[in-house]
């Protein structure tokens, strides 16, 4: 953050005469980012590569590089690898969240070291690359048990290793707002500063179960059934998302077929997951309709015979007595006029 004023000071006193078509902003202010990296750009400040929203006066220093002539989309973190934290006092006494606001739990020593020991996991997941340049970057919940399991994880790491950590509220507990946060950040290579970047970053998620569950749904579109089949991860449980051939994330390209179903994944899932590993960013699978069982019945020959009036075997047979309802309610109901005839239309 501390260059980025010097790069707007830069650009107030530079003389270079600007294009006509080029609007000098009435009011400038300074932003880590553009979190709508496909904004409407009006043009370069000649000389200094500044991209600025005319509109508003607002630059943005690291997307100049989105709209120049020699723009290279940054490349995509390696992994994303999603971690539940360690063992906290309320996985073994419940009633310790009587006691202790949910944010203050704090690891076991059990916890403590699993945290340790999945650090280790990751690192030698990433060595395995063969790449000198690999690094990783930690997202991680504000609650005291997630940033706990990140000092653990991080024990695995030198400090040159750590491109970053961002504590982020979107993480915590029963709050599903970081997917599109993580997409942003993704499209911005937010993780290597331009010029530095490498394929070989590695995103780390420490969060909550639920919460990763959560992302994962929202990721790949999993319907609601299918996410209620998903196991919980377990204290410091990761799964890790890899880049396919095609540059997409997938399940399938660290984990076997075997372990994801032991996760709950369907059969369906899975044959979402093995297009992913070869499809590219942007691409969608068109063979893949509703991801998931189909919504409607009726389209088998097996359901009701074909009669539409016949009620599925799924609804229930409950039989309602409308005799003692309140006649005025009735009026809205199937086949009922909208409004009472003894009433005026105004």
């Amino acid at each position: 953050m501390a260059a980025f004023p010097a790069l707007n000071l830069h650009y107030l006193l530079h003389t270079t005469p600007k294009p006509s078509n080029v609007k000098t902003p009435r009011r400038l202010s300074i932003r880590c980012s553009d979190d709508n990296p496909y904004g409407k750009w009006r043009g370069i400040i000649p000389g200094d590569g500044m991209a600025y929203n005319s509109e508003c006066g607002v630059l943005f220093p690291e997307n100049a590089y989105r709209i120049s002539n020699t723009f290279v989309p940054p490349p995509r973190p390696r992994r994303i690898i999603l971690v539940r934290h360690g063992q906290s006092e309320g996985n073994v006494d419940e009633s310790a969240y009587t006691r202790i606001p949910d944010s203050k739990i704090a690891l076991t020593e059990q916890g403590w070291h699993e945290a340790v020991e999945t650090g280790n996991r990751i690192r030698e997941l990433v060595e395995r690359d063969g790449a000198d340049d690999w690094q990783v970057y930690f997202y991680a919940s504000p609650y005291k048990r997630t940033l706990q399991s990140l000092r653990g994880i991080g024990m695995a790491f030198e400090r040159q290793r750590i491109a970053g950590v961002r504590e982020e509220p979107r993480l915590r507990e029963q709050d599903f707002g970081f997917r599109e946060t993580l997409r942003a950040d993704i499209d911005i290579g937010r993780f290597q500063p331009p010029g530095a970047r490498s394929k070989f970053m590695n995103l780390v998620l420490v969060s909550h179960g639920l919460t990763l569950r959560v992302f994962l749904m929202r990721w790949y579109k999993w319907t609601v059934e299918q996410f209620e089949r998903l196991h919980n991860f377990g204290n410091a449980g990761m799964l890790v998302m890899q880049t396919g051939s095609g540059g997409r994330y997938s399940l399938l390209v660290h984990h076997s077929p075997e372990e994801l179903k032991a996760f709950g994944m369907t059969d369906e899932m899975l044959v979402d997951q093995s297009w992913q590993k070869t499809a590219r960013p942007g691409e969608l699978n068109y063979d893949w309709m509703t991801s998931g069982p189909s919504f409607f019945t009726h389209f088998d020959e097996n359901c009701c015979g074909g009669d539409s009036c016949r009620v599925p075997p799924d609804i229930s047979q409950v039989h309602t007595d409308h005799s003692s309802s309140n006649p005025e309610q009735q009026q809205f109901g199937p086949n009922k006029h909208m409004f009472n005839n003894s009433e005026k239309l105004t």
